[in-house]
């Protein structure tokens, strides 16, 4: 029993002495070079960069020239690591100094959705670090408007104010272009400026202006105008909406323009109207009337047209019946087309001829005349 206990105690006075000093020295040496950042756990989204600083901290009584590297990160995110303006793989430090550095990280567009855990490392300091991307990322280009819906007449220009943002990791030449009803016109502005196409520097974005003018006798309704931006790699859509209220205006002529006839009085005589939707809406319940000189007769055929779509035509024939005691001269007929929304009207100026047979009768009564003188010059001349 006295050889054994003296046996247990030499086992513990040797684990007693050597432990305590190995423990000491090993974290002295742990400690010797530390590496320090106040931020180790980053939440971002895709295509953010991320500057660290780091202090490389000596503990010792030496100089410590440290070699700096980065471990962990996925083979497609870009860093630098600077300091002093230069990009560094090794960094020295006076004893019991500190000196400090910059890490940057660049988080790709294309990224999952996750935590990244990295190193930092000094020589046999470790620093830890984490990433969370906070969303899925995307190699993409993206077309916006907080407004993308105008109101306004088929006169109006419509102007939306949009943003195109390159979210990719080069810089892009995007072309302009808009799927637009023909006769409407699309102009681009990117910065206020007209132009077909617009570059953007990657993972950066631009103000652009579109001006929309519809074509002038665009009938009322809503419609969608796609605008794109498209470049080799990447493409951008956003379709805008204008709503056309339209307006009504009408035209009443003839099919040769010509507003002037003659007209024998108490004759009846047939002119061709057209009226002509001119606006931009439909037109309803067009009524003929006619504003006409005493004992004078105006009807239409038809008197009444019921619908008439924009931009269309009606043809309509006007009766005029002169009266029979019009004197010759020029006489004034005023036709007017009404709609609840509209009028248009038209003055004819008719010529009134005198009927043939009191042409005859004055040619008659001339050569009476005649014969009578010649009579009279035949009979009483000599004397």
């Amino acid at each position: 029993m006295t050889m054994r206990t003296n046996y247990l105690l030499f086992l513990v006075v040797l684990l007693g002495l050597f432990p305590v000093g190995n423990t000491q020295a090993s974290d002295s040496v742990s400690k010797n070079v530390v590496l320090y950042s106040p931020y180790t756990k980053i939440s971002v989204s895709p295509g953010e960069s991320i500057n660290y600083s780091v202090d490389l901290i000596n503990n010792s009584s030496e100089i410590c020239n440290e070699n700096i590297s980065l471990n962990g990160l996925p083979s497609n995110w870009k860093y630098d690591i600077k300091s002093g303006g230069w990009n560094i793989k090794q960094l020295a430090v006076l004893p019991n100094d500190k000196k400090n550095f910059n890490l940057t990280v660049n988080v790709p567009l294309k990224v999952n959705r996750g935590s990244y855990n990295f190193l930092v490392s000094a020589g046999e300091a470790k620093l830890p670090l984490t990433i969370i991307v906070s969303q899925q990322g995307t190699y993409q280009s993206e077309f916006t408007t907080t407004q993308p819906n105008m109101q306004g007449n088929s006169k109006s220009n419509f102007t939306f104010n949009t943003t195109l943002k390159n979210q990719t990791a080069d810089q892009q030449l995007y072309a302009l272009m808009a799927d637009a009803p023909r006769g409407w016109n699309v102009i681009f502005k990117p910065n206020y400026k007209q132009a077909t196409s617009a570059q953007i520097e990657a993972n950066a974005s631009q103000n652009i202006t579109v001006e929309i003018t519809p074509a002038a006798n665009t009938e009322a309704g809503t419609y969608k105008i796609p605008v794109r931006a498209v470049t080799k790699s990447t493409s951008a859509e956003l379709t805008l909406e204008v709503a056309v209220t339209g307006t009504f205006q009408m035209e009443l002529t003839t099919p040769k323009g010509l507003l002037s006839s003659d007209i024998t009085a108490g004759d009846t005589k047939r002119i061709d109207l057209e009226i002509v939707n001119t606006g931009s809406s439909m037109l309803k319940d067009i009524q003929l009337t006619s504003r006409k000189p005493s004992d004078w007769e105006v009807s239409f055929e038809p008197s009444k047209i019921d619908m008439l779509k924009a931009g269309d035509t009606a043809n309509v024939t006007a009766i005029l019946k002169a009266s029979s005691k019009a004197l010759p001269g020029d006489y004034v007929v005023t036709v007017d087309a009404k709609t609840p929304e509209i009028n248009a009207n038209a003055q004819f100026r008719i010529a009134v001829k005198t009927p043939l047979i009191w042409g005859w009768m004055g040619v008659f009564i001339i050569v009476v005349a005649i014969g009578v003188v010649y009579y009279l010059f035949r009979k009483y001349g000599r004397r």
